[in-house]
């Protein structure tokens, strides 16, 4: 189960929104077979491992046992019923991470796999299955995507000089941001961060997709010339005066200005069936989604060389549990989990 972890790992950035899912197949004590999903609306997890199997090894498929990150789906998607593919080619264990909380599934290809006389072993590396897709979980679950904060900051804690562009983490560090962000669906920014720091919000630092680009405008006051609005890569603007669907990459969603826009928001992404979101700034805005406790992971870098004389405080994490850190550098990033 370990090695189907590992392998779903490879699909991050490339499968939402479905989840990363990896398996093994094992003959006597040796794998002889394995696979992942590798991109969305393409051939899953089971049917590439079971595909890997070569000709000589056939022969053992209905002797040997698959190992499955997530219960096996049981509808038909984009592919056919993988449950459906095991019966087929009647392997006779399957043993499954954890189970998949997508409603169509959501222990029925459990049971369709027992049904069809399958020893069926769950929860094998559970919270860790449940942990690699907590996007996927959160979204079906919580009915909201997850939200990813992230911030870099100075050694003396500010993100910024007042009403200027300020440069902090390294080119390293910016680097690792950007696979960050071709990992997330989407990531957004207020109106400050999108007219001071004119963004691109792209990875084109790294070689995964660009997320979708969300900004808030209430009173669609930014210029049009700004590079979020360049129409490269899809971005979707949350403002108060008007609702239009998508035209050439370019979407705008109506919120209310009299209610939380961090609940809006969520139920807009949901709604949009966008399953994560990184919110990259600026400090009045992920402070909002920390104070609403409206987050799951925060990503902070600190420049420890850098000590700016005067600018913006950076936001003040709470009811946070620090996971790990890392250095790159000058740079150090520290993980955090809501707690």
């Amino acid at each position: 189960m370990h090695r189907c972890l590992e392998l779903a790992r490879l699909g991050a950035g490339h499968v939402a929104p479905n989840p990363m899912v990896g398996a093994v197949l094992v003959y006597n004590d040796r794998i002889i077979g394995e696979g992942y999903h590798q991109l969305y609306g393409k051939t899953h997890a089971e049917v590439n491992c079971l595909d890997s199997v070569s000709e000589a090894n056939r022969q053992y498929i209905d002797q040997s046992t698959i190992y499955v990150s997530l219960e096996p789906c049981a509808h038909h998607g984009k592919t056919p019923p993988c449950a459906d593919l095991l019966i087929a080619n009647r392997v006779p264990r399957v043993v499954v991470g954890c189970r998949d909380p997508f409603p169509l599934v959501n222990g029925k290809g459990i049971e369709k796999l027992k049904a069809a006389g399958i020893d069926v072993q769950p929860g094998i590396l559970e919270t860790e299955c449940r942990q690699l897709n907590s996007r996927f979980f959160t979204f079906h679950t919580r009915y909201r995507p997850y939200v990813l904060l992230k911030w870099a900051q100075s050694a003396n804690g500010l993100i910024a000089r007042a009403g200027e562009r300020t440069a902090i983490s390294n080119e390293y560090t910016n680097r690792l941001v950007h696979k960050w962000r071709s990992e997330e669906a989407a990531i957004l920014v207020g109106p400050r961060t999108a007219l001071i720091d004119n963004p691109a919000l792209t990875a084109r630092l790294w070689t995964g997709p660009d997320p979708i680009r969300l900004v808030i405008d209430k009173n669609l006051e930014l210029p049009a010339d700004l590079q979020l609005f360049d129409r490269k890569t899809k971005t979707i603007v949350f403002n108060s005066i008007k609702h239009e669907e998508e035209h050439e990459n370019l979407h705008y969603y109506q919120i209310a200005t009299d209610s939380s826009i961090v609940n809006q928001l969520l139920l807009a992404l949901h709604q949009l069936k966008i399953q994560s979101v990184l919110v990259e700034g600026g400090a009045r805005l992920l402070q909002s989604f920390i104070d609403e406790d409206a987050w799951d992971e925060a990503r902070i870098i600190t420049n420890n060389d850098l000590h700016l004389p005067a600018g913006l405080p950076a936001p003040r994490l709470t009811h946070a549990h620090l996971r790990s850190h890392e250095s790159l550098l000058s740079d150090t990033i520290r993980y955090y989990h809501h707690d």
